[in-house]
């Protein structure tokens, strides 16, 4: 059993990871928070609620004392410099926290993403504080994208709420980028993802770096027939060229509209063409085809498939 401390621990992934410790009955668990609990919010007994500052390291050393864990879920759409992170990296090694986890959770690569570029300034950051040997251990666990997205609008797990990706199941519709249907996807359901940090935690062993989570690997093409045969019909293809999406051209029959709960709603319109723009580029450069890191050290763990879970989300919706 060990102190395990999260940090952003109000957001819908951290909340899911933190019912996955809480089940687990294994570690004593902290929360950080910018804001105070209020009279609405629902903490579980389990849990430790400090409310903090970010641009105070001195008291979030302090508030990390005793910590041999630390996982961020810190947003990083609001914090451009990614100041909080940092801050929160530099607090941790001040109070001798021995692993920390950077707030990820996402594809392996970020070209094309500028909503994801303050990820790889953390990246940037931990391997200069670790450039003369280790001084904080850290893993970047990367599930690639929620498998639970293809199940929109239907709600699978308790906490992240569905979001559209560039298939939609429930419209039996897709974008593909022409020439690049063998562009691989990694999909890994949230409560598989959880189950994983949870075991990881659990590890005596030293933490990859590159902390990958292959839940499920697979190409648009191979979509394509997965829906086929959950739907019961073929999807509309729209098919877009990579020259058309380097110029910001989305020129597709439809469109994804709903968005994460981060985003303002004067900001929703130009970031759902960004996000769609973004992860069509980015998977034909590889993106999110993730490692499967933890997948080798867990090797006994099995993962819900992806046709398991979408058909047992559209049965009888045919």
């Amino acid at each position: 059993m060990v102190n395990v401390t999260i940090a952003g621990g109000s957001g819908q992934v951290s909340k899911e990871i933190i019912d996955a410790f809480i089940e687990s009955k294994k570690h004593h668990i902290t929360v950080l928070s910018r804001h105070g609990l209020s009279a609405t919010t629902s903490t579980p007994p389990e849990v430790c609620w400090k409310t903090v500052d970010y641009n105070d390291k001195e008291g979030l050393t302090k508030a990390l004392h005793g910590t041999h864990t630390l996982l961020s879920f810190v947003q990083i759409l609001s914090d451009p410099d990614q100041i909080s992170q940092k801050n929160l990296i530099d607090a941790a090694i001040a109070a001798g926290v021995k692993r920390f986890a950077p707030s990820e959770y996402g594809s392996k690569g970020l070209v094309d993403m500028p909503w994801w570029y303050g990820k790889g300034k953390i990246r940037e950051y931990l391997e200069q504080v670790n450039k003369d040997g280790q001084t904080l251990e850290y893993t970047l666990f990367q599930p690639g994208l929620f498998l639970d997205y293809l199940a929109y609008p239907h709600k699978t797990s308790k906490h992240v709420d569905p979001l559209q990706t560039v298939f939609d199941f429930q419209g039996t519709r897709a974008i593909i980028v022409n020439s690049y249907e063998n562009a691989v996807m990694t999909l890994t359901s949230v409560k598989d993802l959880a189950n994983i940090v949870a075991k990881a935690v659990d590890y005596e062993g030293k933490w990859p770096t590159t902390g990958g989570i292959v839940g499920n690997k697979v190409t648009f093409s191979e979509l394509l027939n997965i829906g086929l045969r959950v739907r019961g019909r073929p999807f509309d293809v729209d098919y877009v060229n990579v020259e058309d999406l380097e110029a910001g051209d989305l020129n597709t029959s439809w469109g994804l509209e709903a968005v994460h709960h981060a985003i303002a709603d004067d900001q929703a319109s130009a970031m759902l063409k960004m996000v769609s723009i973004g992860i069509l580029l980015s998977s034909t450069k590889g993106a999110w085809d993730v490692s499967g890191d933890w997948n080798q050290i867990f090797s006994d763990y099995t993962f819900d498939s992806v046709e398991r879970f979408l058909a047992a989300v559209w049965e009888g919706e045919m």
